[in-house]
């Protein structure tokens, strides 16, 4: 039974956070003492008695009434708190982080209590916007002269290794290789495109232009979820706490540091090259940040109320694949990061209008 009183909460708009503050009655603190003696007489070990057997007296005398104390306050919060948030109809997404007066028998306690408050979306009418930008397919079909750039390229990139291979340094051989005539290029013949795996010109041409068209396809599919979700972005109405936005920034950070990394280079030593802090870096992402969080948030709530998940068969044919890649991946996690990608990715396409199902199953192959 809740007992605590001098209740107040305030909700932080900017961070999106609720604030608890309260106080326990002097009688009710003091039964908390006594619960909590029962709680350390469990595990003392104390000379001349069993465990679990030393009398109240021995505990206090040995403990000390301000430890006894400290736990019938952590006892009393424990007790005390959820009944508050559930009373108070307060949705919280993290546990609360706790603050409390030294607490004193004969005397009340107070304690203030903040939580990142569960967010809350209102979306567009996104089949709406869905279908504003989906109406209008876009061209995708491959031109000749992009199918006749596409060649040129990969002659001059043949002719650069040519170069290479004639003991030309490699620098000099890009140098000169770009400043070559397209008619000048070597011309792919069928022992070139034979020793890339094709039958012949005719086939390699084909195979380049499927390749393009493709790769237009990716594009102009990027070019419409940027364009939805872009739009979502601007109409919904979200607020979310900012620990969501810090944890964005968190990876974007993360993300860098790697790509960083793989370059041989390091996250501070990156940071000193463009001469800002790491505090100023973040800055500058905040917007971003902002966009990624609000992004997650939309994707969540159109999946639940379209109640859009992964098929199980494909969900677990990806976790297989993951784990030969990541054989010391915990499972738990491995298997949410691969869910939340599925259902995402399940999400965008059900806003394009595309049926096709997210990953793979044994019927696929």
């Amino acid at each position: 039974m809740k007992t605590a009183t001098n209740i107040e909460v305030t909700r932080d708009e900017k961070t999106w956070e609720v604030e608890i503050k309260a106080q326990i009655p002097a009688e009710s603190l003091a039964t908390y003492r006594a619960k909590a003696i029962k709680t350390i007489q469990k595990t003392a070990k104390l000379d001349g008695f069993r465990v679990g057997h030393a009398p109240e007296d021995a505990i206090v005398r040995v403990y000390g009434e301000s430890a006894i104390m400290r736990q019938a306050a952590e006892e009393a919060i424990q007790a005390e708190l959820p009944l508050l948030v559930a009373s108070e109809n307060i949705a919280i997404v993290e546990a609360p982080k706790v603050t409390t007066d030294v607490p004193e028998m004969g005397k009340p306690l107070s304690f203030t209590a903040r939580a990142a408050l569960a967010p809350v979306i209102k979306l567009p009418d996104y089949a709406k916007i869905s279908k504003k930008h989906t109406e209008k397919e876009e061209d995708t079909a491959v031109t000749d002269s992009e199918h006749s750039e596409a060649l040129a390229h990969i002659r001059r990139e043949r002719a650069r290794i040519d170069k290479i291979e004639a003991g030309t340094e490699p620098q000099k051989a890009a140098d000169e290789t770009k400043a070559m005539d397209v008619k000048d290029l070597p011309e792919l013949d069928d022992a070139f495109v034979q020793s890339l795996g094709y039958a012949d010109t005719a086939a390699f041409g084909e195979a380049l232009r499927t390749n393009i068209q493709q790769e237009k396809k990716i594009r102009a599919t990027e070019k419409v979820r940027a364009a939805i979700l872009d739009e979502l972005v601007k109409d919904a109405k979200i607020s979310y706490p900012a620990s969501l936005r810090e944890y964005e920034l968190e990876e974007m950070e993360q993300r860098l540091t790697d790509d960083l990394s793989r370059m041989g280079q390091t996250f501070d030593a990156y940071l000193k090259d463009v001469k800002k802090t790491r505090d100023e870096m973040r800055e500058e992402w905040k917007d971003a940040a902002d966009k990624r969080a609000k992004v997650r948030l939309i994707l969540a709530e159109i999946a639940r109320q379209e109640n859009l998940n992964p098929e199980p068969a494909a969900l677990e044919h990806e976790l297989v694949h993951a784990r030969q890649h990541y054989p010391k991946a915990d499972e738990q996690a491995l298997r949410s990061h691969i869910t939340h990608a599925m259902r995402n990715e399940a999400t965008l396409r059900f806003l394009e209008g595309n049926t096709e199902p997210v990953g793979h199953t044994e019927h696929s192959h």
